[in-house]
């Protein structure tokens, strides 16, 4: 099931979230061209350390195992968001995991049960992601290293248990 295509620049308005609102330095930067999201910029991990771009996507998940993304970048980590509205501590809970963009494109498999569950970073229990109510998809730059990052991804589907190979 198709999330992302990057077809249209008016697919989907992707904001960009920077350490900033902590005090940080960081600067990200996201553009949508030529069939592909470009995310980049400059990540300073003193006083914050992240940069963040996402995107509202209402869709049901059920049935699925996880997304895959068409991608190439820096050679750095980063990390992909799947929003499910999940409030704690009347805080949104952020369910990350993490995947490497190689300086060649490359298919990357990300399953749900792989995201982790934090609120600012910190790890916190919660319930397991609601797949029928996912409402947002997110990129992180947050591996921990000073320096400029360039992430490109060429689509998000979601992949079921029999493309599960």
């Amino acid at each position: 099931m198709t999330v992302f295509t990057f077809e249209q620049t008016d697919e989907a308005e992707w904001n960009v979230v920077n350490d900033g609102v902590m005090g940080g330095r960081s600067e990200g930067f996201v553009t949508v061209e030529g069939g592909t999201l470009r995310f980049t910029g400059t990540l300073v991990t003193q006083g914050g350390g992240f940069t963040l771009v996402r995107a509202r996507r209402v869709i049901d998940l059920s049935g699925q195992v996880g997304l895959e993304l068409r991608v190439r970048g820096s050679g750095r980590q980063f990390e992909i968001e799947v929003g499910d509205g999940l409030r704690s501590f009347g805080r949104r809970v952020s369910r990350r995991a993490p995947f490497v963009a190689s300086e060649e494109w490359s298919l990357v498999r990300v399953p749900f049960n792989t995201l982790r569950s934090t609120i600012f970073g910190q790890a916190v229990n919660a319930a397991p992601i609601d797949l029928a109510r996912i409402e947002s998809i997110g990129l992180y730059m947050v591996d921990g290293q000073d320096g400029p990052f360039r992430l490109e991804v060429d689509f998000i589907r979601s992949y079921g248990v029999e493309d599960h190979r």
